[in-house]
């Protein structure tokens, strides 16, 4: 959780709250870590973030995009921003369908 807080804020994000939600609640057995954060103009925000050796490819990013969704039904609330930080190969296609989806994406290898 420390990293995640300490990532954010190198990139000027700052949350009144932050908290981590389990995949599992959407029953999805990925590795993948999700939070949900208040900012400080009271909008909500996603954010995910992956660590894996395979690369991630648009049908992947399809799925990603989903958590949102869900989160968005669970939180019974619009989410207006969206970020996602990936340790990972990223197919330049799923990233552009990322970016076009208005996801802020940080991309590290």
């Amino acid at each position: 959780m420390k990293e995640i807080v300490n990532l954010l804020q190198e990139k000027n994000l700052i949350f009144k709250s932050l908290r981590p939600i389990e995949p599992k609640t959407f029953g999805s057995r990925k590795k993948i870590e999700i939070y949900l954060g208040v900012d400080l103009k009271k909008y909500y925000a996603c954010v995910l973030r992956i660590r894996k050796k395979s690369r991630i490819l648009s049908k992947e990013a399809m799925d990603l995009m989903e958590f949102h969704k869900k989160l968005e039904l669970m939180n019974k609330s619009k989410i207006k921003k969206k970020y996602i930080y990936i340790q990972a190969p990223l197919c330049s296609k799923a990233k552009a369908l990322l970016q076009e989806e208005k996801w802020v994406v940080w991309h590290e290898e």
